[in-house]
């Protein structure tokens, strides 16, 4: 690979960007395909189920507490170099997960599998903005969602797929091992393929941002996504109480080594950007869906009683409608613009209020009709993925193209910390509500509510997006007006 900044169309960025798009793919797919596995795993290693949480969980913290570091490495070393890197990481960590002998060594290898995947996932969402022409950016983006979206539908599939298999009598390893020969292939195709992008002004890692980020997502992400499990500890809010103040010291730093001459990990100056701060806004509240596939389950397998295999493929209308959404959004963005991401929610928001009437008229405990329940599955998906390539693109597009790798870590960490958020005050609401015995009545209505609570999430990201979107509008046509600020 040879380093150097591309400073137009690169001729082979679509088989560049196929490549990156494994980094895209493979870290959702890992936090998703875990969940089959649980029950093997207990019953082979003996977990705790405090083991079995730790066994997502910390998987889910450390990636979502160093993607914003891996945004920057890549930006200062080479999205390239850093894509290789977080992939041969990620192989190691999974050949760990593979062969662990004990809980702990497979809690080890799901840390490094977070750590490394942070590394990789940032790189094909950063290379966007650096290889592509602007009039290209839209249908990368959009294949970029599909793949996000593929990858987190396919995940339990496949998990159940190669446990029931139960390839060379490995039984659940595979889920892991698995990993191994896509990360021999990629790197085979890819080294002689993939050229260096990297930003031109990027000087050095920032050691004590990057130090002082990672404590300060970790004081939100962490007790997130332990506390309801652990039933919120007093530690829990002890790190609550410490967040805005690690976070204002972050920021205090980061500003007095931008005015310094430095390279901050995030550069204060590019975070103020015009409408910068109201899309990161939209994509917490996005991604407040976040909760719906753990709570959708619960209600599949805990009030219908359907068994695993059922219950997934009740998800694939979802499924279906959130691989399509991306691949129209290039067609449909010529005639909607930005406002598709609103338009997308909008149909999110229809769809789970939708989802929670018919789950309402349906009696308690009876399947609802497979005829209004699938397409208003399907709208959700779609909305979700009509969304996800717009939003993503408003907020990227908002820096130049030498922070896009801090931007693209800035945004996967929020789309991370939305998820946390969602299935902690959600999921909180969802479990308050129900009784002792978790009984199907209960587990109905409190259902119901959590839908009703992400389509009002949903709906107010959407009409924040269509401020965005109007704000956006005025300044382009007053760009003197707003010069100043």
């Amino acid at each position: 690979m040879s380093a150097l900044s591309i400073p137009q169309a690169e001729p082979h960025r679509w088989a560049m960007f196929v490549i990156l798009l494994v980094g895209a793919f493979l870290p959702p797919l890992d936090f998703f395909i875990v969940n089959v596995a649980l029950p093997a795993i207990q019953q082979d290693l003996s977990t705790s189920s405090s083991a079995e949480q730790l066994v997502i969980s910390s998987y889910a913290a450390v990636y979502a507490v160093t993607l914003i570091t891996g945004g920057r490495l890549g930006d200062i070393y080479g999205r390239g170099k850093m894509f290789f890197l977080g992939l041969m990481g990620f192989a190691a960590a999974s050949l760990l997960c593979g062969f662990a002998w004990s809980p702990w060594a497979l809690i080890a290898g799901r840390i490094l599998q977070g750590a490394t995947a942070a590394i990789m996932a940032p790189q094909a969402l950063a290379s966007v903005q650096a290889i592509f022409p602007e009039a290209e950016r839209p249908l990368a983006l959009s294949i970029y969602g599909a793949v996000f979206g593929l990858a987190s539908v396919i995940g339990q599939v496949l998990g159940g797929i190669l446990i029931s298999a139960d390839l060379f009598h490995l039984g659940w390893r595979a889920i892991f091992l698995v990993n191994l020969p896509v990360a021999l292939l990629v790197i085979l195709f890819g080294l002689p393929l993939l050229k260096e992008t990297r930003a031109r002004a990027a000087q050095r890692l920032d050691p004590v941002g990057t130090l002082l980020a990672t404590l300060t997502l970790s004081t939100l992400i962490v007790p997130l996504i332990e506390g309801r499990e652990a039933g919120w500890p007093w530690w829990t809010w002890m790190w609550f109480l410490i967040f805005p103040l690690l976070a204002t010291l972050l920021w205090r730093y980061e500003q007095r080594l931008s005015h310094k001459g430095g390279s901050p990990l995030l550069n204060p100056d590019v975070l103020r950007a015009p409408g910068l701060g109201q899309g990161l806004v939209i994509v917490l509240l996005f991604y407040s869906i976040g909760a719906f596939f753990m709570l959708f389950s619960v209600y599949l397998q805990g009030a219908l009683h359907l068994n695993a295999l059922s219950a997934g493929t009740v998800f694939l209308p979802f499924g279906v409608g959130f691989l399509i959404g991306p691949l129209l959004t290039p067609w449909l963005r010529r005639f909607t613009g930005n406002y598709l991401s609103a338009i997308g929610m909008g149909c999110e928001t229809a769809g789970l209020a939708g989802l929670g009437w018919l789950i309402a008229t349906t009696l308690t405990g009876s399947q609802p009709a497979m005829l209004p329940l699938a397409p208003l599955l399907f709208v959700t998906g779609l909305g979700q993925g009509l969304a996800m390539p717009t939003l993503v693109r408003m907020v990227t597009g908002q820096v130049a193209p030498q922070f896009s790798g801090m931007i693209a870590g800035v945004t996967s960490a929020a789309l991370q910390i939305s998820t946390a958020l969602s299935v902690a005050l959600i999921g909180g609401i969802f479990y308050s509500m129900l009784d002792n015995g978790h009984s199907s009545e209960a587990i109905t209505h409190a259902f119901i509510i959590a839908l009703l609570t992400m389509a009002a999430c949903l709906a107010i990201g959407a009409a924040l997006s269509i401020r965005l979107i109007r704000r956006a509008s005025v300044r382009s046509a007053n760009p003197a007006r707003f010069s100043h600020r």
